[in-house]
């Protein structure tokens, strides 16, 4: 249960040695001012008031990179502990306070629901006013949320529940919509890479607390609280962690100096063509983006109503609570802990062969969950082991397609409505999942969501006519 502290422990010594120039946590980033020096090999100059300007070199940027993915480390593995509990239990809960198994995926459904308000508001508030303020808004909701679910758990309020799962889905979206702060100063080339280092590091704690949820029954028990409602305490604590790590450390925030050197590295107004077509008329459809958005909806989809139902599938045939998870551990760990390699793969064989690996992945792991005996856990933890590897490469994939696909200045207001969209999807998936398993079995359930994982190619292949000749 400790593995997320330690690694965070870890993640926080590398803070420690960045360069004393980026360590300034009194560097006001509201005031932050960037421009093009004169000097070789200076791309900009950053400074603290507008008499004193200090010059930032291409070095500089690559340590501010640097220093903005070890802060977005140590939240995410805090940040994963927390979204850990509404995986694992959130439908047990669900099922022991509402006694009805066709109701077992509104949790899913709720708290997706939430994230993707929080998405719109957090892509939002990080456009206008940095990453900094807009995640650690968001991970405050979601302890907030999780909060709310323990009491509710306590008082067997199922209004509350609803209610707190849905505040509770802001972590989950700050959770991934933090994936994109590691690509704000990233090179063109290392985008992708980037975005997996953010996510391994959601491995420690995502996977730390599902292991630990009969430690975390016991210890809810012991204060009074139901227990089941122990792994959420323990998100409570964890979001507000990550929340607190990003507000004290993510300064000078990325975005906000991405976004003046872009301003810089332009043309002078003087100096652009003027556009042949007016601007309201020249919104059209970015097939990159919504090949992206197609790419992590259908993912979402798969991943979501099959992994939703596991729990309560796997309770039906006897599997104890350390059983789910441990199965559900493997799942969150092949979610995240092949990041590294995923990154790298997009990087250099490019985003569509690793979207249909991420299709055919996903199928497999359908028929495998389907074919698995009900009582085997060798037979289900392989199947949820594939499904958090085809969700892994589908999310990597098409995150790569949405920063290579926008420009900065507008860049984090459609990564918050795409994922949105994504959070929208996946809150269907849920409500949906416990549905269909509840009338035609969780076979067909599992099948069903392969098979629309393969949907990702039809997309792929309109995208090839899109593109310019």
């Amino acid at each position: 249960m400790l593995a997320w502290a330690r690694s965070a422990a870890l993640a926080a010594r590398w803070v420690s040695v960045t360069p004393p120039i980026l360590l300034t946590s009194n560097w006001d980033t509201t005031r932050v001012r960037v421009s093009v020096a004169e000097q070789p090999g200076v791309v900009m100059a950053a400074t603290t008031t507008p008499a004193a300007e200090q010059p930032l070199t291409e070095q500089a940027v690559r340590a501010l990179h640097r220093r903005t993915l070890t802060v977005v480390v140590v939240s995410q593995v805090f940040g994963g502990a927390g979204l850990a509990a509404g995986v694992t239990v959130g439908a047990l809960l669900a099922q022991d306070m509402l006694g009805d198994d066709s109701l077992a995926g509104l949790p899913a459904a709720l708290f997706t629901l939430g994230s993707a308000l929080a998405a719109f508001a957090v892509g939002r508030l990080s456009q206008r006013a940095g990453r900094r303020g807009g995640l650690a808004a968001g991970f405050a909701a979601g302890a907030a949320g999780a909060a709310g679910i323990v009491v509710a758990a306590v008082a067997g309020s199922p209004l509350l529940l609803f209610v707190s799962l849905v505040v509770y889905g802001s972590g989950t979206a700050t959770n991934l919509q933090a994936r994109y702060a590691g690509t704000d100063l990233a090179p063109p080339g290392g985008r992708a890479t980037a975005v997996s280092i953010a996510m391994v590091s959601t491995t420690a704690g995502a996977v730390g607390g599902p292991l630990s949820v009969e430690l975390l029954g016991r210890f809810a028990t012991a204060a009074g609280l139901p227990a089941l409602a122990g792994p959420f305490a323990l998100a409570a604590v964890a979001y507000g962690l990550a929340g607190a790590v990003l507000f004290a450390f993510l300064r000078p925030d990325p975005y906000l100096v991405s976004l003046r050197l872009a301003r810089q590295a332009a043309p002078p107004a003087d100096a652009r063509p003027a556009p042949a077509v007016p601007a309201a008329r020249r919104r059209t459809l970015n097939p990159g983006v919504a090949v992206g958005a197609t790419v992590m909806v259908l993912t979402q989809v798969a991943m979501v109503a099959i992994m939703t139902m596991t729990p309560v599938h796997m309770r039906h045939h006897q599997h104890s609570l350390g059983q789910v998870g441990l199965v559900i551990s493997l799942h969150i760990a092949a979610m995240f802990l092949p990041s590294l390699l995923t990154g790298r793969l997009v990087d250099r064989l490019g985003t569509a062969p690793m979207a249909v690996a991420a299709a055919v992945t996903l199928l497999a792991a359908g028929v495998v969950a389907a074919v698995s005996p009900g009582d085997s856990t060798i037979g289900l933890s392989l199947a949820l082991i594939l499904l958090g590897l085809g969700w892994n490469v589908g999310l990597i994939s098409g995150t790569a397609y949405i920063v290579e696909s926008t420009a900065p200045e507008t860049r984090a207001r459609t990564q918050g409505s795409v994922d949105v969209l994504i959070a929208i999807a996946g809150a269907g998936g849920g409500a949906a999942s416990g549905l269909i398993a509840d009338a035609a079995g969780f076979a067909t359930l599992a099948l069903g969501g392969g098979m629309l994982a393969l949907l990702l190619i039809p997309a792929l292949a309109w995208q090839r006519t899109t593109r310019p000749a």
